[in-house]
Protein backbone atom coordinates (compact mmCIF):
# COMPACT_ATOMS: atom_id res chain seq x y z
CA UNK A 1 0.00 0.00 0.00
CA UNK A 2 2.81 2.31 0.92
CA UNK A 3 4.40 1.52 -2.40
CA UNK A 4 1.33 2.81 -4.34
CA UNK A 5 1.06 5.96 -2.24
CA UNK A 6 4.71 6.74 -2.88
CA UNK A 7 4.24 6.36 -6.68
CA UNK A 8 1.13 8.61 -6.59
CA UNK A 9 2.92 11.31 -4.63
CA UNK A 10 5.89 11.21 -7.00
CA UNK A 11 3.54 11.61 -10.02
CA UNK A 12 1.76 14.60 -8.46
CA UNK A 13 5.03 16.34 -7.59
CA UNK A 14 6.43 15.64 -11.10
CA UNK A 15 3.31 17.05 -12.75
CA UNK A 16 3.45 20.16 -10.59
CA UNK A 17 7.09 20.72 -11.51
CA UNK A 18 6.33 20.22 -15.24
CA UNK A 19 3.42 22.72 -15.18
CA UNK A 20 5.47 25.22 -13.22
CA UNK A 21 8.41 24.89 -15.63
CA UNK A 22 6.14 25.29 -18.69
CA UNK A 23 4.49 28.42 -17.29
CA UNK A 24 7.84 29.93 -16.39
CA UNK A 25 9.36 29.34 -19.83
CA UNK A 26 6.22 30.66 -21.57
CA UNK A 27 6.32 33.77 -19.42
CA UNK A 28 9.96 34.44 -20.29
CA UNK A 29 9.24 33.97 -24.02
CA UNK A 30 6.24 36.32 -23.84
CA UNK A 31 8.29 38.99 -22.11
CA UNK A 32 10.91 38.79 -24.83
CA UNK A 33 8.24 39.14 -27.53
CA UNK A 34 6.69 42.06 -25.71
CA UNK A 35 10.04 43.79 -25.36
CA UNK A 36 10.80 43.20 -29.03
CA UNK A 37 7.36 44.49 -30.10
CA UNK A 38 7.72 47.44 -27.77
CA UNK A 39 11.01 48.41 -29.39
CA UNK A 40 9.53 48.21 -32.91
CA UNK A 41 6.45 50.16 -31.84
CA UNK A 42 8.59 52.92 -30.39
CA UNK A 43 10.80 53.19 -33.50
CA UNK A 44 8.10 53.46 -36.17
CA UNK A 45 6.22 56.60 -35.00
CA UNK A 46 9.45 58.32 -34.00
CA UNK A 47 10.83 58.03 -37.56
CA UNK A 48 7.52 59.05 -39.16
CA UNK A 49 7.20 62.16 -37.03
CA UNK A 50 10.73 63.29 -37.91
CA UNK A 51 10.19 62.71 -41.64
CA UNK A 52 6.87 64.58 -41.69
CA UNK A 53 8.29 67.53 -39.79
CA UNK A 54 11.28 67.74 -42.11
CA UNK A 55 9.06 67.70 -45.19
CA UNK A 56 6.80 70.42 -43.80
CA UNK A 57 9.79 72.57 -42.93
CA UNK A 58 11.23 72.22 -46.45
CA UNK A 59 7.98 73.09 -48.19
CA UNK A 60 7.55 76.87 -48.84
CA UNK A 61 4.60 78.81 -47.46
CA UNK A 62 2.58 79.25 -50.67
CA UNK A 63 -0.18 81.28 -48.99
CA UNK A 64 2.16 84.12 -48.06
CA UNK A 65 3.81 84.14 -51.50
CA UNK A 66 0.43 84.17 -53.27
CA UNK A 67 -0.90 87.01 -51.12
CA UNK A 68 2.27 88.97 -51.80
CA UNK A 69 2.10 88.68 -55.59
CA UNK A 70 -1.44 87.98 -56.80
CA UNK A 71 -2.52 91.64 -56.86
CA UNK A 72 0.35 92.57 -59.19
CA UNK A 73 -1.06 90.30 -61.95
CA UNK A 74 -3.74 91.71 -64.27
CA UNK A 75 -6.07 90.53 -67.02
CA UNK A 76 -5.23 91.85 -70.50
CA UNK A 77 -7.89 92.07 -73.20
CA UNK A 78 -7.12 93.26 -76.72
CA UNK A 79 -9.60 93.91 -79.50
CA UNK A 80 -9.28 94.52 -83.23
CA UNK A 81 -11.81 94.84 -85.99
CA UNK A 82 -11.72 92.64 -89.08
CA UNK A 83 -13.62 93.00 -92.32
CA UNK A 84 -14.44 90.32 -94.87
CA UNK A 85 -14.12 91.05 -98.55
CA UNK A 86 -17.06 92.89 -100.15
CA UNK A 87 -19.57 90.40 -101.56
CA UNK A 88 -22.56 90.78 -103.90
CA UNK A 89 -24.76 90.65 -100.81
CA UNK A 90 -22.86 93.59 -99.33
CA UNK A 91 -23.42 95.66 -102.50
CA UNK A 92 -27.14 94.87 -102.56
CA UNK A 93 -27.96 95.28 -98.88
CA UNK A 94 -25.19 97.49 -97.57
CA UNK A 95 -21.74 96.83 -96.12
CA UNK A 96 -21.60 94.46 -93.17
CA UNK A 97 -20.33 95.83 -89.90
CA UNK A 98 -16.77 95.00 -88.97
CA UNK A 99 -16.38 91.99 -86.74
CA UNK A 100 -14.62 92.54 -83.43
CA UNK A 101 -12.00 89.97 -82.53
CA UNK A 102 -11.08 89.62 -78.87
CA UNK A 103 -7.84 88.21 -77.47
CA UNK A 104 -7.03 87.76 -73.79
CA UNK A 105 -4.05 87.08 -71.64
CA UNK A 106 -2.29 88.23 -68.49
CA UNK A 107 0.17 90.91 -67.50
CA UNK A 108 2.34 91.90 -64.54
CA UNK A 109 2.45 95.36 -62.97
CA UNK A 110 6.13 96.26 -62.54
CA UNK A 111 5.90 99.82 -61.19
CA UNK A 112 3.59 101.75 -58.86
CA UNK A 113 2.81 104.28 -61.63
CA UNK A 114 1.31 101.68 -63.98
CA UNK A 115 3.90 100.07 -66.23
CA UNK A 116 2.83 96.53 -67.16
CA UNK A 117 4.79 93.74 -68.85
CA UNK A 118 3.11 91.05 -70.96
CA UNK A 119 3.79 88.89 -74.03
CA UNK A 120 4.02 90.51 -77.46
CA UNK A 121 1.67 87.86 -78.87
CA UNK A 122 -1.01 88.81 -76.30
CA UNK A 123 -1.37 92.33 -77.72
CA UNK A 124 -0.42 91.56 -81.33
CA UNK A 125 -2.33 93.83 -83.78
CA UNK A 126 -4.52 95.17 -80.95
CA UNK A 127 -6.48 98.36 -81.66
CA UNK A 128 -7.57 98.71 -78.05
CA UNK A 129 -6.05 97.20 -74.91
CA UNK A 130 -8.01 96.95 -71.66
CA UNK A 131 -6.48 96.07 -68.30
CA UNK A 132 -8.50 94.65 -65.41
CA UNK A 133 -6.76 94.57 -62.03
CA UNK A 134 -7.38 91.88 -59.42
CA UNK A 135 -9.82 94.21 -57.59
CA UNK A 136 -11.90 94.49 -60.81
CA UNK A 137 -10.86 98.02 -61.80
CA UNK A 138 -10.58 98.56 -65.56
CA UNK A 139 -8.10 100.78 -67.42
CA UNK A 140 -7.28 101.42 -71.07
CA UNK A 141 -3.60 100.78 -71.74
CA UNK A 142 -1.12 102.42 -74.09
CA UNK A 143 1.42 100.25 -75.91
CA UNK A 144 4.93 101.58 -75.19
CA UNK A 145 6.74 99.01 -77.33
CA UNK A 146 7.14 95.32 -78.08
CA UNK A 147 9.84 92.85 -79.04
CA UNK A 148 8.58 89.87 -81.03
CA UNK A 149 11.85 87.98 -80.88
CA UNK A 150 11.73 87.72 -77.10
CA UNK A 151 7.89 87.87 -77.02
CA UNK A 152 7.82 90.78 -74.56
CA UNK A 153 5.66 93.93 -74.66
CA UNK A 154 5.44 96.96 -72.37
CA UNK A 155 2.14 98.70 -71.58
CA UNK A 156 1.24 101.77 -69.50
CA UNK A 157 -1.96 102.66 -67.67
CA UNK A 158 -2.76 105.95 -65.95
CA UNK A 159 -4.04 105.84 -62.38
CA UNK A 160 -4.29 108.31 -59.50
CA UNK A 161 -3.27 105.75 -56.89
CA UNK A 162 -0.11 103.73 -56.56
CA UNK A 163 -0.48 100.14 -57.75
CA UNK A 164 0.90 96.94 -56.20
CA UNK A 165 3.79 95.74 -58.31
CA UNK A 166 6.13 92.77 -58.70
CA UNK A 167 9.83 92.99 -57.87
CA UNK A 168 12.30 91.46 -60.34
CA UNK A 169 14.47 88.56 -59.21
CA UNK A 170 17.65 87.18 -60.78
CA UNK A 171 16.63 84.44 -63.22
CA UNK A 172 20.27 83.43 -63.78
CA UNK A 173 20.55 82.32 -60.15
CA UNK A 174 17.48 80.04 -60.26
CA UNK A 175 18.05 76.31 -59.85
CA UNK A 176 16.43 73.22 -61.34
CA UNK A 177 14.11 71.74 -58.71
CA UNK A 178 13.34 75.14 -57.16
CA UNK A 179 9.72 75.79 -56.14
CA UNK A 180 7.83 78.38 -58.23
CA UNK A 181 4.31 79.80 -58.53
CA UNK A 182 2.62 80.67 -61.84
CA UNK A 183 0.02 83.43 -61.61
CA UNK A 184 -2.28 84.43 -64.46
CA UNK A 185 -5.81 84.58 -65.84
CA UNK A 186 -6.51 81.23 -67.59
CA UNK A 187 -9.91 80.83 -69.25
CA UNK A 188 -10.77 84.49 -68.43
CA UNK A 189 -10.87 83.74 -64.70
CA UNK A 190 -9.51 86.23 -62.18
CA UNK A 191 -5.95 85.76 -61.01
CA UNK A 192 -5.23 82.06 -60.48
CA UNK A 193 -2.22 80.53 -58.72
CA UNK A 194 -0.56 77.19 -59.51
CA UNK A 195 2.60 75.69 -58.03
CA UNK A 196 5.42 73.57 -59.41
CA UNK A 197 9.17 73.36 -59.75
CA UNK A 198 11.69 74.53 -62.33
CA UNK A 199 12.10 71.53 -64.62
CA UNK A 200 14.85 72.88 -66.89
CA UNK A 201 16.57 76.09 -67.97
CA UNK A 202 17.59 77.56 -71.32
CA UNK A 203 15.02 75.54 -73.26
CA UNK A 204 14.85 76.37 -76.98
CA UNK A 205 11.38 76.16 -78.58
CA UNK A 206 11.94 78.69 -81.42
CA UNK A 207 8.28 79.70 -81.11
CA UNK A 208 8.55 82.82 -83.27
CA UNK A 209 10.43 81.00 -86.07
CA UNK A 210 12.84 83.93 -86.18
CA UNK A 211 15.23 83.36 -83.32
CA UNK A 212 16.57 80.88 -80.82
CA UNK A 213 14.76 81.28 -77.51
CA UNK A 214 15.97 80.48 -73.99
CA UNK A 215 13.06 79.62 -71.70
CA UNK A 216 12.65 78.54 -68.09
CA UNK A 217 10.68 75.28 -68.12
CA UNK A 218 8.31 74.51 -65.23
CA UNK A 219 5.68 71.93 -64.38
CA UNK A 220 3.38 74.55 -62.79
CA UNK A 221 0.06 74.37 -64.63
CA UNK A 222 -0.22 77.10 -67.30
CA UNK A 223 -3.25 77.25 -69.61
CA UNK A 224 -4.59 79.58 -72.33
CA UNK A 225 -4.86 83.05 -70.81
CA UNK A 226 -1.81 82.59 -68.58
CA UNK A 227 0.42 84.12 -71.28
CA UNK A 228 2.04 87.26 -69.93
CA UNK A 229 1.51 86.24 -66.31
CA UNK A 230 4.07 85.97 -63.53
CA UNK A 231 6.42 83.15 -62.59
CA UNK A 232 7.66 83.90 -59.06
CA UNK A 233 10.09 82.23 -56.68
CA UNK A 234 9.63 81.42 -52.99
CA UNK A 235 10.58 85.00 -52.05
CA UNK A 236 7.79 86.37 -54.25
CA UNK A 237 10.27 87.75 -56.80
CA UNK A 238 9.44 87.81 -60.51
CA UNK A 239 11.79 85.35 -62.25
CA UNK A 240 9.88 84.84 -65.52
CA UNK A 241 6.99 85.85 -67.77
CA UNK A 242 4.82 82.84 -68.63
CA UNK A 243 4.74 82.51 -72.38
CA UNK A 244 3.92 79.10 -73.82
CA UNK A 245 2.85 75.54 -73.22
CA UNK A 246 4.06 72.38 -74.93
CA UNK A 247 0.84 70.59 -75.79
CA UNK A 248 -0.91 68.66 -78.54
CA UNK A 249 -4.32 69.73 -77.23
CA UNK A 250 -3.75 73.44 -76.63
CA UNK A 251 -4.13 73.01 -72.88
CA UNK A 252 -1.68 72.16 -70.12
CA UNK A 253 -0.41 68.57 -70.10
CA UNK A 254 2.78 68.76 -68.08
CA UNK A 255 5.24 71.53 -69.02
CA UNK A 256 5.12 75.26 -69.57
CA UNK A 257 7.71 77.90 -70.43
CA UNK A 258 8.59 81.41 -69.31
CA UNK A 259 10.86 84.18 -70.60
CA UNK A 260 13.58 84.62 -67.92
CA UNK A 261 13.19 87.82 -65.92
CA UNK A 262 16.72 89.05 -66.73
CA UNK A 263 15.86 89.03 -70.44
CA UNK A 264 12.41 90.55 -69.89
CA UNK A 265 13.82 93.32 -67.69
CA UNK A 266 16.51 94.21 -70.21
CA UNK A 267 13.95 94.29 -73.07
CA UNK A 268 11.59 96.70 -71.29
CA UNK A 269 14.44 98.95 -70.18
CA UNK A 270 15.55 99.19 -73.83
CA UNK A 271 11.99 99.89 -74.98
CA UNK A 272 11.63 102.69 -72.44
CA UNK A 273 15.01 104.27 -73.19
CA UNK A 274 15.54 103.68 -76.91
CA UNK A 275 12.18 102.52 -78.31
CA UNK A 276 13.90 99.39 -79.69
CA UNK A 277 15.84 96.49 -78.21
CA UNK A 278 19.62 96.79 -78.43
CA UNK A 279 21.43 93.46 -78.14
CA UNK A 280 25.06 92.89 -77.37
CA UNK A 281 26.84 90.83 -80.02
CA UNK A 282 29.68 88.44 -79.19
CA UNK A 283 30.55 87.65 -82.82
CA UNK A 284 30.76 83.85 -82.97
CA UNK A 285 28.83 81.04 -84.59
CA UNK A 286 29.08 77.38 -83.69
CA UNK A 287 27.40 74.33 -82.27
CA UNK A 288 26.76 72.66 -78.93
CA UNK A 289 29.06 69.77 -78.15
CA UNK A 290 27.94 66.22 -77.49
CA UNK A 291 29.72 62.87 -77.78
CA UNK A 292 29.18 62.58 -81.55
CA UNK A 293 30.23 66.15 -82.37
CA UNK A 294 33.20 65.88 -80.02
CA UNK A 295 34.50 62.94 -82.06
CA UNK A 296 33.93 64.89 -85.28
CA UNK A 297 36.05 67.79 -84.00
CA UNK A 298 38.60 65.52 -82.29
CA UNK A 299 38.08 66.90 -78.81
CA UNK A 300 37.59 65.19 -75.46
CA UNK A 301 35.10 67.88 -74.37
CA UNK A 302 31.47 66.76 -74.59
CA UNK A 303 29.98 69.94 -73.08
CA UNK A 304 30.35 73.52 -74.22
CA UNK A 305 29.92 75.65 -77.33
CA UNK A 306 32.32 74.82 -80.18
CA UNK A 307 33.17 77.90 -82.29
CA UNK A 308 32.94 77.35 -86.05
CA UNK A 309 33.61 80.94 -87.09
CA UNK A 310 34.43 84.34 -85.63
CA UNK A 311 33.05 87.57 -87.09
CA UNK A 312 35.84 89.88 -88.26
CA UNK A 313 36.31 92.96 -86.05
CA UNK A 314 33.79 91.64 -83.53
CA UNK A 315 34.43 91.72 -79.79
CA UNK A 316 35.34 88.03 -79.86
CA UNK A 317 37.80 88.60 -82.72
CA UNK A 318 39.49 91.53 -80.98
CA UNK A 319 39.75 89.49 -77.75
CA UNK A 320 41.64 86.72 -79.57
CA UNK A 321 38.90 84.10 -79.69
CA UNK A 322 39.39 81.79 -82.66
CA UNK A 323 37.73 79.02 -84.62
CA UNK A 324 38.03 75.74 -82.71
CA UNK A 325 37.85 77.34 -79.26
CA UNK A 326 35.24 75.93 -76.88
CA UNK A 327 33.25 78.29 -74.65
CA UNK A 328 32.59 76.75 -71.22
CA UNK A 329 31.32 79.72 -69.18
CA UNK A 330 30.39 83.38 -69.62
CA UNK A 331 30.48 85.43 -66.41
CA UNK A 332 30.41 82.12 -64.48
CA UNK A 333 27.21 81.04 -66.29
CA UNK A 334 27.68 77.51 -67.65
CA UNK A 335 27.36 77.25 -71.44
CA UNK A 336 26.31 73.80 -72.68
CA UNK A 337 24.27 74.76 -75.75
CA UNK A 338 23.50 77.73 -77.98
CA UNK A 339 20.35 78.64 -76.04
CA UNK A 340 22.53 79.06 -72.91
CA UNK A 341 24.73 81.47 -74.86
CA UNK A 342 21.79 83.22 -76.52
CA UNK A 343 19.84 83.52 -73.28
CA UNK A 344 22.65 85.15 -71.36
CA UNK A 345 23.69 87.52 -74.17
CA UNK A 346 20.03 88.58 -74.57
CA UNK A 347 20.36 90.25 -71.18
CA UNK A 348 23.39 92.27 -72.34
CA UNK A 349 23.86 95.45 -74.37
CA UNK A 350 26.46 96.81 -76.78
CA UNK A 351 29.67 97.87 -74.98
CA UNK A 352 29.00 95.58 -72.00
CA UNK A 353 32.06 93.60 -70.86
CA UNK A 354 31.79 89.84 -70.32
CA UNK A 355 34.35 87.29 -69.14
CA UNK A 356 34.53 84.28 -71.45
CA UNK A 357 35.99 81.09 -69.98
CA UNK A 358 37.12 78.86 -72.84
CA UNK A 359 39.39 76.05 -73.93
CA UNK A 360 41.97 77.07 -76.52
CA UNK A 361 44.22 74.32 -77.92
CA UNK A 362 43.55 72.22 -74.81
CA UNK A 363 44.47 75.12 -72.52
CA UNK A 364 41.90 76.74 -70.23
CA UNK A 365 41.88 80.54 -70.27
CA UNK A 366 39.67 83.54 -69.58
CA UNK A 367 39.34 86.56 -71.87
CA UNK A 368 37.49 89.84 -71.48
CA UNK A 369 35.20 90.64 -74.40
CA UNK A 370 33.53 93.96 -75.16
CA UNK A 371 30.23 93.26 -76.89
CA UNK A 372 29.46 94.99 -80.18
CA UNK A 373 26.22 96.41 -81.45
CA UNK A 374 24.28 93.67 -83.17
CA UNK A 375 24.56 94.26 -86.91
CA UNK A 376 22.57 91.14 -87.87
CA UNK A 377 18.93 90.14 -87.90
CA UNK A 378 17.03 86.96 -88.73
CA UNK A 379 14.54 87.30 -91.61
CA UNK A 380 12.86 83.92 -91.75
CA UNK A 381 12.16 83.55 -95.48
CA UNK A 382 15.79 84.40 -96.35
CA UNK A 383 18.03 83.80 -93.34
CA UNK A 384 20.52 86.04 -91.52
CA UNK A 385 20.80 89.59 -92.86
CA UNK A 386 23.65 91.88 -91.89
CA UNK A 387 24.65 95.53 -92.30
CA UNK A 388 27.39 96.07 -94.87
CA UNK A 389 30.83 96.73 -93.41
CA UNK A 390 32.80 99.89 -94.23
CA UNK A 391 34.93 97.89 -96.68
CA UNK A 392 31.82 96.53 -98.43
CA UNK A 393 30.21 99.97 -98.59
CA UNK A 394 33.33 101.28 -100.32
CA UNK A 395 33.46 98.26 -102.64
CA UNK A 396 29.86 98.69 -103.78
CA UNK A 397 30.04 102.50 -103.70
CA UNK A 398 27.13 102.71 -101.24
CA UNK A 399 26.54 104.80 -98.13
CA UNK A 400 24.48 102.07 -96.44
CA UNK A 401 23.03 98.65 -97.12
CA UNK A 402 22.16 95.14 -95.92
CA UNK A 403 23.49 91.85 -97.29
CA UNK A 404 22.60 88.17 -96.98
CA UNK A 405 24.98 86.71 -94.40
CA UNK A 406 23.52 83.20 -94.24
CA UNK A 407 20.50 81.31 -95.61
CA UNK A 408 17.72 79.70 -93.65
CA UNK A 409 18.33 76.04 -94.49
CA UNK A 410 14.63 75.54 -95.18
CA UNK A 411 14.75 78.01 -98.09
CA UNK A 412 18.41 77.80 -99.14
CA UNK A 413 17.77 75.63 -102.22
CA UNK A 414 15.07 77.99 -103.47
CA UNK A 415 17.42 80.98 -103.37
CA UNK A 416 20.48 79.27 -104.82
CA UNK A 417 18.38 77.74 -107.62
CA UNK A 418 17.32 81.28 -108.51
CA UNK A 419 20.87 82.59 -108.63
CA UNK A 420 20.95 84.30 -105.21
CA UNK A 421 24.15 83.92 -103.19
CA UNK A 422 25.48 84.82 -99.76
CA UNK A 423 26.76 88.39 -99.96
CA UNK A 424 24.01 89.60 -102.31
CA UNK A 425 22.41 92.89 -101.26
CA UNK A 426 18.80 93.37 -100.12
CA UNK A 427 17.57 96.37 -102.07
CA UNK A 428 13.88 96.69 -101.22
CA UNK A 429 11.18 94.90 -99.19
CA UNK A 430 7.50 95.73 -99.75
CA UNK A 431 8.42 99.03 -101.36
CA UNK A 432 10.70 100.12 -98.50
CA UNK A 433 14.31 100.96 -99.36
CA UNK A 434 16.60 98.90 -97.11
CA UNK A 435 19.49 100.89 -95.62
CA UNK A 436 20.11 98.99 -92.38
CA UNK A 437 18.75 96.16 -90.25
CA UNK A 438 16.65 98.79 -88.44
CA UNK A 439 14.52 98.94 -91.61
CA UNK A 440 14.18 95.14 -91.44
CA UNK A 441 13.06 95.38 -87.80
CA UNK A 442 10.33 97.87 -88.75
CA UNK A 443 9.14 95.64 -91.61
CA UNK A 444 8.99 92.58 -89.33
CA UNK A 445 6.58 94.48 -87.08
CA UNK A 446 4.22 95.08 -90.00
CA UNK A 447 4.20 91.82 -91.95
CA UNK A 448 2.17 88.73 -91.07
CA UNK A 449 1.44 85.36 -92.63
CA UNK A 450 -1.48 86.74 -94.64
CA UNK A 451 0.15 89.70 -96.40
CA UNK A 452 2.13 89.31 -99.63
CA UNK A 453 5.88 89.82 -99.43
CA UNK A 454 7.86 91.53 -102.22
CA UNK A 455 11.65 91.38 -102.11
CA UNK A 456 14.24 92.96 -104.41
CA UNK A 457 17.79 91.58 -104.30
CA UNK A 458 20.89 92.83 -106.13
CA UNK A 459 22.71 89.71 -107.35
CA UNK A 460 26.40 89.13 -108.01
CA UNK A 461 26.00 90.55 -111.53
CA UNK A 462 24.66 93.81 -110.09
CA UNK A 463 21.22 93.00 -111.46
CA UNK A 464 17.97 93.44 -109.52
CA UNK A 465 16.03 90.21 -108.98
CA UNK A 466 12.42 90.48 -107.81
CA UNK A 467 10.60 87.82 -105.75
CA UNK A 468 6.94 87.70 -104.68
CA UNK A 469 5.58 85.53 -101.84
CA UNK A 470 1.95 85.01 -100.89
Amino acid sequence: MKKYLLLLLSAVIGGFIAVYTYEKLNSIHSNKENRRNLTITEQIPANNVISSTTLLQDRPEFVEIAEKTINSVVHVKNSLSSSDRISLEDLMFGRKQDKIQIGTGSGVIISADGYIITNAHVIDEAEKILITTNDNKEFEAKLIGSDEQNDIALLKIETENDLPYAVFGDSDSTKIGEWVLAIGNPFNLTSTVTAGIISAKARNLDITGRTTQSFIQTDAAVNPGNSGGALVNTMGQLIGINTAIQSQTGSYIGYSFAVPSNIAKKVIEDLMEFGIVRNGFLGVTGTALNNTIAKEFSTNETEGFYINSVEKYSGADLAGIRKGDIIKYIDEIKISKFSDLKGYLSSKRPNDLVVVDLINTNQRKKVNVKLNKNERISFNVIGILKNLSDEELEKYNKSSGVKISDFNRRYEKYWTDNGIEIGNIINNINGVKINSITDIQDILKEINNYNPLRIEIINSKNQIERFNFR
